[in-house]
């Protein structure tokens, strides 16, 4: 006798077939648009970095103003030396951070920031002269209310000014913390400064309520109160002794006319 069309049996190979087909039909197709995919991740990145620096304009081509202006290098965040073994291309410090080979871990009071573990090395962006450059801008990320926050810091070729701080992703929220990415807000952080004069490894930088009344001063994120201080743990971390104080020591040097 002739199985009825309706049986459990041909339904299940029915249902199997859909799965296989469905699963081929997704898995060509991530591989055919991955390199997409991280040609628009690069973009993305690209375009942030240019935006902190201020030097972006609307209507700007972002890789054509990207190459003229930024040159990356890979920086050994202990020494703050120029690393010639990791090419800023393919080094990825988020890969890194990962693994235990190629990192540390932190706690307690030598993670401020919240992230657990830190790479050995961070990329960073020169702007201008590579040897003399205007900016240097830096990789940031840390804690907030939410999550993790994960942007980048502009500093002047003085190693002490700022020219912008912008997140590229955090899930602050909206209204309170999430004005991080609020125009007027960010504005106030062009012209201020990380160190007292003399003192280049222990960043004064923060966040305070009821106002700014000095150069290392920034008015904090009304009703967001642990946003705001983990935006200044942010900053206190990378831009002190283990993050990239070694490293930009060198510009405090060279502006003072030193080696």
């Amino acid at each position: 006798m002739m199985a009825s069309n309706n049986s459990i049996k041909k339904t299940l190979i029915v249902a199997f077939s859909l799965c296989v087909v469905c699963s081929v039909v997704v898995s060509s197709a991530a591989v055919v648009l991955k390199p997409k995919q991280l040609e628009n991740q690069a973009l993305d990145r690209k375009s942030n970095i240019l935006q902190v620096t201020e030097l972006y304009q609307p209507g700007d081509d972002v890789d054509e103003k990207y190459d003229q202006l930024i040159t990356p290098r890979v920086v050994n965040l202990e020494t703050g030396e120029y690393s010639d073994d990791l090419d800023p291309a393919t080094y990825d410090q988020f890969d890194a951070a990962n693994d235990p080979a190629t990192s540390r871990t932190l706690s307690g009071d030598n993670d401020i920031a919240g992230i657990g573990r830190q790479e050995n090395f961070s990329t960073v962006y020169l702007v201008g002269d590579p040897e003399n450059p205007d900016q240097v801008v830096m990789p940031i990320r840390g804690q907030g209310l939410w999550g993790l926050m994960e942007g980048f810091l502009s500093v002047r070729g003085d190693g002490n000014t700022i020219v912008g701080l912008s997140y590229y992703d955090q899930s602050e929220t909206p209204g309170l913390g999430g004005e991080v990415e609020n125009p007027r807000w960010k504005a106030q952080w062009d012209g201020k400064k990380i160190y007292e004069e003399g003192e280049y490894r222990d960043p004064q930088i923060e966040l305070v309520k009821g106002g700014a009344d000095t150069e290392y001063e920034v008015d904090a994120l009304s009703g967001a109160t642990l946003t705001s201080r983990g935006v200044t743990n942010m900053l206190r971390f990378w831009l002190g002794e283990q993050g990239y104080a070694p490293y930009l020591a060198r510009f405090h040097d060279a502006s003072q006319g030193g080696a």
